[in-house]
């Protein structure tokens, strides 16, 4: 039986083409959010969710760091996939014809120079690709969707402008989870995940980042998210070079713990290709 990938939007998303990146011969299964790529793999409905997590553009997917932390699954490979944006609307018209379009609010941004250059405007939608499969099932004139070019090509509409995002490297980091994690060693390169909350003591985030440096661990990636709604307990997302049983990592992890209430390792896996 093939394996059974979750996630969020409908078949032509940038998720979509994600899994089919990460698993060739996999399933993909459509979900209309984030949280219920989740319950699918739950509820046994699909082995494993591809989940958004930053872009070169945007930068954060909101709400995934607040989902990752308590879902119950474990990062078990990343994906980088090029979001290259076309903008397509039901055949018969032209650039000029359109006036309006839809596309998921972290898409819309990605194309603003564009989109004003052309004086069109733009409505956020739950899906790209969904707001393009809409649009040919209703076969609306005059509204286009900006989404893959896949997509397109799955809801039979017609591309009107290819490759119209603002920034040439425009690119969406993907993460594939899985219920049962994989900590053995599967590339050159390793990646450890890990979400911790500092004490509310002076200087806690020094002194916690201080057993990276200088146990030579490189992190490639911090960031800060308010949780609880308090002020006082902020919590940090980590990306770091390394597996958990090598000596570096393993002594600069064990200084951490001294300085936080939590430290929960998301998952360990190997670095793709396209970081280089």
């Amino acid at each position: 039986m093939s394996e059974r990938i979750a996630f969020q939007g409908e078949l032509g998303a940038y998720s979509h083409e994600a899994c089919v990146k990460a698993r060739p011969d996999a399933v993909p299964v459509p979900c209309t959010s984030f949280e219920d790529a989740l319950s699918a793999v739950r509820a046994g409905r699909a082995d494993k969710a591809m989940l958004p997590v930053e872009n070169t553009t945007y930068g954060r997917v909101a709400d995934m760091h607040r989902l990752l932390p308590d879902s119950g699954m474990h990062i078990v490979e990343e994906a980088f996939v090029r979001v290259r944006i076309a903008l397509m609307a039901v055949a018969g018209q032209t650039l000029a014809d359109i006036k309006h379009i839809r596309a998921h609010p972290v898409l819309i941004p990605q194309a603003r120079a564009f989109l004003d250059a052309n004086g069109i405007t733009a409505e956020a939608a739950v899906d790209s690709a969904g707001a393009a499969a809409a649009i040919a099932k209703a076969g609306e004139m005059g509204v286009g969707a900006l989404a893959s070019s896949v997509a397109a090509d799955i809801h039979g509409l017609h591309v009107l402008a290819q490759d119209i995002e603002d920034q040439g490297h425009n690119t969406t980091r993907f993460l594939l989870m899985s219920p049962q994690a994989d900590t053995t060693r599967r590339g050159e390169t390793m990646i450890t995940t890990f979400v911790f909350e500092v004490r509310n003591i002076p200087a806690a985030l020094y002194k916690a980042m201080g057993g990276f440096a200088t146990n030579g661990v490189n992190m490639t990636k911090l960031e800060s998210y308010m949780v609880g709604g308090v002020f006082t307990a902020t919590q940090f997302y980590a990306d770091v070079e390394g597996h958990p049983d090598d000596p570096a990592l393993a002594r600069a992890l064990d200084e951490l713990k001294f300085f936080t209430n939590r430290l929960d390792i998301l998952g360990v896996y190997p670095a793709a290709a396209k970081r280089g």
